[in-house]
């Protein structure tokens, strides 16, 4: 149907008198430029559906956050049924395994994200916490963070945190410090059996620890800048086809 319309196009287009110039389409460069369109059209839509995908699974997550709190136990459970729930999980931290991520940004002050296990009461499976923000030391000394004892109720987002930086160097760890929190180099340094998600903690606590998230964001608006880019590109391929095929016409013999 394309290949239809687009040869009707040409052929209207070539019928049009352009005074002193003419259409001249050549088969060649009208097949290869039918390609260009077609692909960089289907190229934008394909680019449009993962927006709309994207944006239906923004809300859907949105939606999930607002339900009361799911309560975690010792069970594995799969991660992506779970991804931006809000969540509760009763334990105790072991602040032997805590972990400082680097440069993590707040108001524009460089810190750390404060990760520590949490063993789920009642089982030998730990769930990883975000347990917020700590501003870092000018002498790049490791920082102290006080963690509640005892049996504690945390609750918060259920998230992947996929949040990873260029690592530039092999030595991607010193001492308690991480460059990144990846949870599968994590559960091989611990040998702790973890729930394959971490919590991203809210509310107060007397640990000193800023819990201000920002609100997740899946992409939406690359996908849409892409597609737009598709869409141009198979405009200027249309154009730049009827601009090289217009040629002046051959002087009339006296």
């Amino acid at each position: 149907m394309f290949f239809s319309l687009f040869t009707g196009f040409s052929t209207a287009v070539a019928a049009i008198s352009l005074g002193a110039y003419e259409f001249r389409p050549r088969r060649w460069a009208s097949v290869a430029a039918l390609a260009g369109i077609a692909l960089t059209l289907a190229l934008g839509q394909w680019q449009t559906g993962r927006a709309r995908y994207k944006d239906n699974l923004q809300q859907r997550y949105e939606a999930q956050a607002r339900e009361p709190a799911l309560r975690i136990g010792g069970q594995l459970l799969e991660r992506d049924a779970l991804l931006f729930r809000r969540v509760e999980v009763r334990g105790e931290f072991a602040p032997q395994h805590t972990v400082f991520v680097d440069n993590r940004m707040y108001q524009h002050r460089p810190g750390y994200h404060v990760a520590t296990p949490l063993r789920i009461a009642g089982s030998q499976r730990y769930v990883l916490v975000n347990r917020g923000w700590l501003p870092g030391n000018r002498d790049r000394s490791p920082p102290q963070v006080n963690t509640p004892a005892g049996e504690q109720v945390v609750q918060g987002i259920a998230v992947a945190y996929s949040e990873r930086y260029l690592e530039l160097s092999t030595q991607v760890a010193e001492g308690h410090i991480r460059q990144n929190l990846v949870l599968e180099r994590y559960r091989q340094e611990t040998g702790l059996d973890l729930q394959p998600f971490v919590i991203q903690q809210d509310g107060k606590a007397d640990d000193g620890l800023v819990r201000v998230w920002s609100r997740p964001d899946l992409g939406r608006n690359t996908h849409l800048a892409y597609a737009f880019q598709w869409y141009a590109l198979s405009f200027a391929i249309f154009i730049y086809y009827l601009v090289t095929h217009v040629q002046r016409r051959p002087a009339a013999k006296p």
